[in-house]
């Protein structure tokens, strides 16, 4: 492993290739967040590819948009894919979704039913807690579940360049959105 994938995680052998094409696809999520936050989107962006290399689906969280608190981007870039592919079933066409951060716990249920193949995430759910306050929730050894379901995860990829995004969705003053308890 390279130094500048030290920090990278996977559910399986790091592989530098994919590595490689995961921190091109995130960058481009984490450049075009300030974009989607002027818009009123929430802080994250998703976008599933095939295995050729072909943008299936991109969306953002639309929650505060859509008032609707499904509308993370995960859901609704799988949601856009199904309508794009004509299928509630993904896991025929071997995809992988990219996201801005770690999925919170309803969009680790979301990917695990779609058929998505493959997890690629920017920053860690402990570094989004810490910097918003949304809440991620519990998620025990979601890599190890996703492993045994034949999902292959990585993560910590450009972390840095997400973060920097969530900040600035915060100091714009925007909604952290979440139930009171």
């Amino acid at each position: 492993m390279n130094t500048t994938q030290a920090n990278i995680i996977a559910n399986e052998t790091i592989d530098e290739t994919k590595v490689a094409q995961a921190r091109k696809i995130i960058l481009e999520l984490q450049n075009n967040m300030p974009e989607y936050i002027n818009n009123g989107f929430g802080p994250f962006i998703a976008a599933i590819y095939d295995k050729s290399g072909k943008l299936i689906a991109k969306s953002s969280n639309t929650v505060l948009k859509d008032n609707c608190s499904s509308c993370h981007a995960e859901v609704n870039t799988i949601r856009l894919a199904e309508q794009n592919l004509g299928t509630y079933d993904l896991s025929k066409f071997d995809l992988s979704l990219y996201v801005t951060a770690e999925p919170c716990i309803m969009c680790l249920g979301a990917i695990m039913w779609s058929g998505i193949k493959s997890v690629y995430y920017g920053v860690p759910s402990k570094d989004v807690e810490r910097i918003t306050g949304f809440d991620e929730g519990f998620k025990p050894h979601w890599f190890e579940e996703f492993k045994a379901r034949g999902i292959t995860v990585y993560g910590n990829i450009e972390p840095a360049a997400g973060e920097k995004e969530l900040e600035y969705y915060m100091t714009s003053n925007k909604i952290v959105y979440k139930p009171q308890r």
